[in-house]
């Protein structure tokens, strides 16, 4: 039996009470989110079943499962890391900072960077941290940092595992990167600069400045780190891999001082608000993602700039790993070739690689669209308002911030490359 469109209202359903809920009645939706999540994620579980797409749920767990598994170990293990940063950051030391996050997104992934270095950079701007500064770092750090390599985000490591060499994508996408992670820092520049000069204790903050320090506390816990993403990479047998990251991060939640995680003001509120919001997420999105999947060659897409904009879009609410899977898939299509056949996908980013690098800087950089496009950056958030930030509602990060500012920087890259 097929799905039917219907079957797509629990995601909607999901999204719109993620987006409203909490304006209503925030103390109710935050002891009961989690009710709201399973519950529908839930119906669309009976469905599939009574469809007999059992096999459906069983895979789509465990994505989840591998998902869930990298948040936490990493978030656990990042925070058994404390960077004191003495004095208050400036503008310009914001944007370093900034672009330290979008290189090392490419080294610990877009979780891991944002896990390490989000904690630091509140702290340095705890006297006038504003809802923009977190937004331009989910924007940075937590997304368009990460498309050099496989595994800066999920979806390129799906595509190095079914055959586009490690270092491929780099040399196509360095350019595009940098331009965007470029023109994000500069718009963020000048956004904390006026910030930083309405400030009352402007005079004071400048000469504190000149005496920051830098010490790293928890330095094991970076080496475990790297564990966790060297993992990333066993494929068999099924779960080894998650079972390796999870017993790192107990290792390193058991070996972690206490004085850095109260230091850190660490807690598992946002890792439990991510994996109740999220196992909703992907249950009811099984639908759309299977819509998309056997419609997507009837869409009429058959350019680069087609598959660039619908990969984009619907990478902003969907999982992007699936999206860019499906797309990639459909893109090979309509030449005959097969993603499962290593020769074919060698044949096809040599012949046809604006597809390619169409689809896969859209799956990254689109993901900064909403708070739910990459698994970061509700993580991000989620931490921020646990240590006082004032953050944006789902659709205030829209309407303020992504669309006005990201839009126009991807509709550049698509003239200038797509």
């Amino acid at each position: 039996m097929e799905v039917n469109i219907f079957s797509i209202l629990p995601f909607i359903i999901l999204l719109l009470a993620i987006a409203i809920a909490p304006f209503i009645d925030y103390l109710k939706w935050e002891n009961n989110y989690h009710i709201v999540s399973v519950s529908l994620g839930a119906v669309i579980v009976i469905y599939y079943l009574f469809l007999g797409k059992g096999g459906d749920v069983l895979h789509t767990l465990e994505e989840y499962i591998m998902f869930i598994s990298l948040l936490a170990s990493l978030f656990i293990i990042s925070g058994g890391v404390f960077i004191d940063i003495k004095g208050l950051s400036t503008p310009f030391r914001n944007v370093i900072l900034l672009a330290i996050g979008a290189v090392i997104a490419n080294i610990f992934g877009t979780t891991g960077a944002s896990m390490l270095l989000i904690r630091p950079y509140i702290n340095t701007n705890k006297i006038r941290i504003s809802a923009y500064h977190i937004i331009f770092f989910i924007f940075i750090v937590s997304n368009v940092g990460g498309a050099l390599t496989p595994i800066g985000d999920p979806p390129l490591f799906l595509g190095y595992l079914k055959g586009i060499p490690f270092f491929w994508i780099i040399n196509k996408v360095i350019v595009k990167w940098a331009i965007t992670v470029s023109l994000l820092l500069i718009i963020f520049y000048i956004l904390d600069r006026y910030n930083f000069k309405k400030q009352p204790d402007y005079l004071e903050i400048r000469e504190i400045k000149q005496r920051e320090k830098i010490k790293v506390s928890g330095i094991v816990n970076i080496f475990l780190l790297f564990v966790v993403i060297g993992s990333v990479f066993i494929t068999e047998p099924v779960f080894l891999r998650e079972a390796i990251m999870l017993i790192t991060a107990f290792v390193s939640y058991k070996i972690t001082k206490k004085e850095i995680h109260i230091r850190n003001r660490f807690s598992f509120h946002p890792i439990k608000e991510v994996a109740w919001l999220f196992i909703g997420i992907f249950m009811t999105m099984m639908p759309a993602l299977d819509l998309l999947s056997k419609n997507s060659t009837s869409l009429g897409l058959s350019t680069p700039g087609h598959y660039y904009w619908t990969t984009g879009i619907l990478s902003s609410f969907l999982d992007n790993a699936p999206t860019y899977l499906t797309f990639l898939t459909a893109s090979m299509g309509l030449y005959g070739l097969d993603i499962n056949n290593i020769q074919d996908v060698l044949t096809f980013i040599v012949s046809h690689e604006k597809f390619v690098v169409a689809i896969s800087i859209s799956s990254v950089f689109f993901g900064a669209m909403t708070y739910i496009g990459n698994g970061p950056n509700f993580m991000v958030k989620s931490i921020a308002e646990h240590n006082d930030v004032k953050t944006s509602s789902f659709f205030g990060y829209m309407i303020k911030y992504s669309i006005p500012i990201l839009i126009p920087i991807y509709i550049l890259i698509w003239l200038l490359f797509i």
